[in-house]
């Protein structure tokens, strides 16, 4: 028997395909991604990992994959996103953004993306559950985009996971030249002096205590996550469970989300991602990353015209740039706003007020994609 014969007789005996092969090198690239280039490898290499074991017969699908089990436990039930988001929230100080309310606005005008997307999937031709998923790449958070998404349109959970930490770990590659091309070196150059007013101890500890319950009464399908959010937070600021606090921004958070990049990777098998042999070639792959992208682009676009808006408002004291960084992915987002701006001038600090739009882009995030997913609950009669 010569080699291609074994080598068909192999395949045929293990389902093995060429776009399991392929698959396979999508793997490796996104390893290749995760360790050489540092792209948010927390995450991309368990996916990465998971992608190969799910092309090799250890997908979700596979009722006796081990990777069935923690897809199951932690992604069926929506658990890991939530522990992510208490360890995120553990790591996050608000006090920037009660020094300076008025970035609420910025965190708001930075969600635009999601909506924007959404739109234009619908035009597309994605039923509107899949639509609102992908809409909420656009919030630059994973585990809002995974959250939601299991739960509208659970068959999507591979391309979107992967777009929404891929851009994530892109924000440095993508938003400079959008940046650059919106925002005049004069708007650039504003310094914006930081003498917030003093914000004490027990407003940060209320804050998430009173977020929680606001939000969970306006936006219920948003309670999950802004609720495991703002717990990561008190136990940041109430100073007395510093063990869980610590936890919270190491263990807990660590182990989520190397299971939840498992579970992820192991989504991603061929059939459902390239080429199915019944229904031919997954061109929704690609779409869903470009809408993806196209969601990504629109949050920063929005966020950079309503910091101009701002910078006109105030008489050229706002620095359009915090307008970029009015997204969830904090805090790569803030401190690329801040570099940005020492780059045209190294006596140009921004980072403090850059970090109030960071956070409010994180809650603006989470309310988006609970609002959406209400919205798109109601309309369907699910949930």
């Amino acid at each position: 028997m010569n080699l291609p014969d074994v080598l068909t007789s192999i395949f045929s005996q293990t389902a093995f395909t060429w776009a399991n092969a392929l698959m396979l090198v999508v793997g490796c690239i996104l390893i290749y991604l995760a360790v050489v280039k540092e792209y948010e490898p927390v995450l991309l290499l368990p996916i990465g990992f998971g992608c190969i074991l799910a092309n090799l017969g250890m997908s979700v699908y596979n009722p006796d994959s081990f990777l069935k089990v923690i897809y199951d436990a932690g992604i069926k039930t929506e658990l890991f996103p939530l522990l992510i988001f208490i360890g995120v929230g553990a790591m996050i100080d608000f006090r920037p953004l009660l020094a300076q309310p008025q970035m609420v606005l910025l965190g708001a005008a930075g969600q635009f993306g999601i909506f924007g997307a959404l739109i234009l999937a619908v035009l597309i031709g994605f039923p509107l559950n899949q639509a609102a998923s992908i809409g909420v790449i656009g919030a630059i958070d994973g585990p809002t985009a995974i959250f939601v998404t299991s739960k509208l349109a659970p068959s999507l959970l591979g391309p979107i996971a992967v777009a929404a930490y891929s851009y994530m770990s892109l924000i440095p590659i993508i938003q400079p030249p959008i940046m650059r091309l919106l925002t005049t070196r004069k708007e650039r150059l504003v310094k914006m002096e930081y003498t917030p007013r003093p914000v004490s101890s027990k407003i940060v500890i209320a804050f998430p205590i009173v977020v929680t319950i606001a939000v969970s009464l306006v936006a219920p399908a948003a309670a999950p996550l802004i609720a495991t959010l703002m717990l990561g937070n008190l136990l940041r600021e109430a100073g007395v469970v510093e063990r869980l606090n610590k936890s919270a921004q190491n263990e807990i958070i660590n182990i989520a989300t190397l299971f939840l990049g498992l579970a992820i990777g192991a989504t991603m098998t061929a059939d459902k991602f390239i080429y199915d042999p019944v229904t031919g070639f997954q061109w929704q792959t690609l779409m869903i990353l470009v809408l993806g992208l196209i969601a990504f682009i629109l949050d920063t676009v929005m966020g950079l015209l309503f910091g101009k808006l701002m910078c006109w408002l105030s008489g050229g004291k706002i620095n359009p740039l915090i307008g970029a960084c009015g997204i969830s992915a904090f805090p790569m987002a803030a401190r690329l706003s801040a570099k940005m701006a020492l780059e045209e001038d190294y006596d140009n600090f921004i980072l403090m007020h850059a970090m109030g739009s960071n956070t409010a882009g994180q809650l603006g995030s989470v309310i988006a994609g609970g609002v959406l997913l209400a919205i798109v609950s109601k309309v369907l009669g699910v949930g």
